[in-house]
């Protein structure tokens, strides 16, 4: 059983930082890429940024410059630090990983519970 939780979510205002954390435990043979999703109401999932295990980083444009992804291999653990934060960023933020629960498995997706970012104007 694979578990993701995420932490560091909150209410900032406009211009603001806050740091996301999500760790992964369980029974995991192997992470190959870790991320963070977010979800505003109303609106359809979107990737944030992610990162593999090689140290390959995608961002979406709206956050270049802004965000920054890191991963610690050894702790199974991917953060966020959201610097420059603007209302638009509001949303639940999801971790997710594409890993391998054993060593000849095919990999697999798993979600976190989700973390509120609330930026004010």
């Amino acid at each position: 059983q694979v578990q993701l939780v995420e932490s560091g979510g909150g209410l900032v205002q406009a211009g603001g930082s806050l740091r996301l954390s999500c760790v992964a435990s369980g029974s995991i043979f192997s992470i190959n890429v870790m991320g963070w999703y977010r979800q505003a109401p109303g609106k359809q999932r979107e990737l944030v940024a992610h990162i593999t295990s090689g140290g390959s980083i995608n961002y979406r444009d709206s956050v270049k410059g802004r965000f920054t992804i890191s991963r610690d291999n050894a702790k199974n653990t991917v953060y966020l630090q959201m610097n420059s934060l603007k209302p638009e960023d509001t949303a639940v933020y999801y971790c997710y990983a594409n890993l391998r629960t054993m060593r000849y498995r095919s990999s697999d997706d798993y979600w976190g519970q989700g973390t509120q970012v609330t930026v004010s104007s």
